[in-house]
Order: C-alpha cells, then structure tokens, then sequence
C-alpha cells in the first residue's frame, strides 16, 4: 500500500510539473481577464444572439475586438504606469461624486452579474446531477467564497483555466454540421437587421459582455498586483527604464486574450446561429436548451459538455466580479485590498466580496429564469459601461496622471468608438418594437 501511495503521489507531482511547464500556465492577467469575459452571462448572451438573430449579429464580434482590446489595454497601462486601480486613480483625479458614482453603479451591476452567474451554474448543474438547483447555487456560492478568502486567486486560477477549454466544443460543433461559409461572410458585412428595441437590447447585450466594467477595474487592479509580486514593485512611472518591455508585455497579454476571448464568443454565436435558429429555436429561456447547440457534436453528452464550460468559466468569472468590486470600493475608501492578502490585513476587502456573493445568492430565488437573468445583467453592463468609458480615457489621456506613458491616439480613437457604440445603442433600445 506504501508503496502504491508513493507512486501515485509522484505521478501527481509529476502532472503538475508538466501542467507547470506549459504556456497556458504562464500567462498574465490579460488571459485571465479573457477567460473571465466569457462568463456565465457571456455564453448566455452570445447564445441567445445566434438563436434569435442567427447570423446576423456576428458582425458585432469582428468589432468588438479591437474596441475591447483598446479599453483592456488603456486599463492594463493606467495599473503599471501609476502602480495604483483604477478607482484609485478616479479618487485622485475626479471629484468624489464621480468617484462613488461609478463605484455603486460597478457594485450594482456586478451584485446582479453574480446572481444571475450562480443561478446559471446552480441550473446546469441541476441539470446533469438531478441535485435541487438552489442547493446546487448555494454550494457554489460558499464554495467560492472559501476559495477567495482562504486560498490565493493565482493558485487555484491555474487549475480552473483547463476547463475553458471545453468552450472550444463550439469552434469543433462547426466541423459537425453545414455552415453556410459564404452568406456568413455576407451577413457580417451586411446583417439583416431591423433597427428596434429588441435589436439594439442585444447589441448592448452583446457589447455589455464583451465590454464589461468590471473588467476595467480587475485589469488594472490585478496588473497592480503583479507589478508587486513579480516586478519589483515600482510603477512605470517612477521607472521609466523598464516602460518598453513592460507595456510590449502588456499589449500582447491583453491582445492575445481578448481575441480567445472574441473568437470563443464568434464560436458560440455561430454554432448557435447553425443549429438552435435552424431548428427555429429563437428564444433560450432554459439550460437545457443552450446546451443542445453542442449536440451535434457530443449527443448525450452535450449537457455534460455544456455544464463544464458554465462551471469551468463560472469559477473563474464569480471571483473577477466579486474581486473588481471589491478593489474599487477599497481603493475608494483607502482600505487595504487584494486576494493575495490574508484576511485579516484586508478585512474590508473581503466583507465587500463575502457581502456581494451573499447578496447574489439571494436574489438568485427570484423566479426570473437564470438564462434570462443572464442576458439582462449584460444590458445593464452595457449601459453602465459607457459613462465609465469615459472616465478611463479622460484619465489615460492626462499627462498629470500617466506622466510620459498617456494613451496612443489609436487606443483613444478604439475608446471613442466603443463609447459611441454602446451609447447609441442603449438609446436606441427605447425604440419601440
């Protein structure tokens, strides 16, 4: 027995020396901040896209990478070039009305974001195990909490990026059936759209999944960490030395994970598009629906399929929301912050993170379906992202607060577009129809 212990506990070493070695192991939290972007709520919205307005709505992909790469990037640079988040840099920078504006409308959207993530895995987990979804919820919701207080985001993080993997299933779904190659390259120049509120809630959808704001707040924040960890602890600002390796870093972390992050979501658009809006089904109201998009690939074992990548990107996801909220309303208040810290030298921190997933966990008992909950708190991101958008390239753009490292022109052109994108849009979704 001894000795059949010790081989396993070697070949367990061994795995996760070689898990150690590959590059998905080393990425930044450009990737991270990718994989999160994918969310319950992301897979949900891209899902209900392809079903309703089948491929017409792939359009909004091809644009919002450079745009959503663009804000990710502006963010990322405002974290290393000052060595403070982003609220941090609001408080300094804006009155505090400003400040606790955008502070509670984050704390707002992301409350809701959570409660419909959990929903969303208490559900698709009910739907594999046969276990009461509400209890399924619960464990996930006291499961993460213990992870993010007691163990550090970074160690645990490594393992959950595996199961995003099982998001792919959708890029491999289109080997599987006819794809229309040719009328998908027309729709995504030319979309057959009528311009209504029903058109311009899923662009705002869509966009307010992709663009969300409680990314801009993790990025920065998490950029901040790292340069504490690993980099010497000193902001860009104060080294200009180490500015060109550094932001080159940062671009190509950012980028690289922002277009995983776009492609999976074209994927999951698409491959819905072919089989869920073929088959005349426009309107996902359950898991169970959601998932059948996978079983042209997996059969029986779509669900199962399915239920990997909602839990795998709902782990990962649940943390970076609960996480960005509670970074800004530290920076804010100037309460020590981060999930590297233990608990009692950031205690406020942590009551932000315990007190939203709690939060979430209640209102989760509402009798709205968790799938519809999922698309609606990407509206509200949507229309909560814009008048942070603004406030991000106001504070990129000043040489008071980025010193010699403001914003490219390009970054502030990407920036603008993707204001004006998600601010028409959200007008337009009053339009009757």
């Amino acid at each position: 027995m001894e000795v059949d212990s010790l081989r396993h506990t070697k070949s367990v070493r061994t795995l996760l020396a070689r898990l150690k070695e590959h590059p998905l192991a080393h990425v930044g939290p450009g990737l991270i901040t990718g994989v999160a972007d994918d969310d319950p709520s992301g897979i949900a919205t891209y899902s209900q896209a392809g079903a309703q307005f089948g491929l017409n709505m792939l359009w909004t992909m091809p644009l919002a990478f450079p745009l959503m790469a663009a804000v990710q990037s502006m963010c990322a640079n405002l974290g290393r070039v000052t060595g403070k988040g982003l609220a941090a840099n609001i408080k300094s920078a804006f009155p505090p009305v400003v400040l606790m504006g955008v502070v509670s409308l984050l704390l707002v959207a992301n409350v809701l974001n959570i409660a419909a993530d959990v929903a969303a895995m208490g559900e698709v987990a009910e739907l594999v195990s046969g276990v009461d979804r509400h209890l399924m919820t619960a464990c996930f919701v006291f499961g993460t909490l213990l992870l993010q207080v007691f163990v550090p985001y970074h160690r645990y993080v490594f393992f959950l990026k595996w199961l995003t993997v099982s998001l792919l299933a959708y890029a491999v779904v289109l080997l599987t059936v006819q794809v229309p190659w040719r009328e998908v390259a027309w729709r995504m120049l030319w979309p057959h759209l009528t311009l209504n509120g029903n058109a311009a809630a899923m662009v705002v959808g869509v966009f307010g999944t992709t663009i969300s704001p409680y990314l801009f707040f993790w990025q920065a924040s998490e950029e901040v960490e790292d340069m504490h960890a690993h980099r010497g602890g000193v902001a860009l600002i104060l080294d200009a030395g180490a500015a060109p390796r550094e932001l080159e870093r940062i671009r190509w972390d950012t980028w690289s994970g922002m277009f995983y992050s776009d492609l999976t979501a074209f994927f999951i658009m698409l491959a819905t598009a072919v089989t869920l809006h073929a088959a005349g089904v426009t309107d996902i109201t359950t898991a169970a629906q959601a998932a059948s998009a996978l079983r042209p690939l997996a059969g029986d074992f779509a669900y199962l399929l399915f239920a990997a990548g909602i839990l795998g990107v709902g782990l990962i996801g649940v943390p970076v929301l609960a996480g960005s909220g509670a970074y800004a309303l530290s920076e804010a208040m100037g309460w020590h912050e981060g999930l590297e810290r233990k608990v009692r030298d950031a205690r406020g921190f942590y009551a932000i993170i315990a007190v939203s997933v709690l939060a979430a966990l209640v209102i989760q008992y509402s009798p709205i379906s968790p799938m519809k909950a999922l698309f609606w708190s990407a509206v509200i991101n949507g229309v909560v992202a814009v008048p942070l958008l603004v406030v991000v390239m106001i504070l990129v753009s000043r040489k008071s607060v980025m010193g010699a490292f403001t914003a490219s022109k390009p970054l502030i052109v990407l920036g603008s577009i993707a204001t004006l994108v998600m601010g028409v849009a959200a007008l337009l979704m009053f339009i009757p129809g």
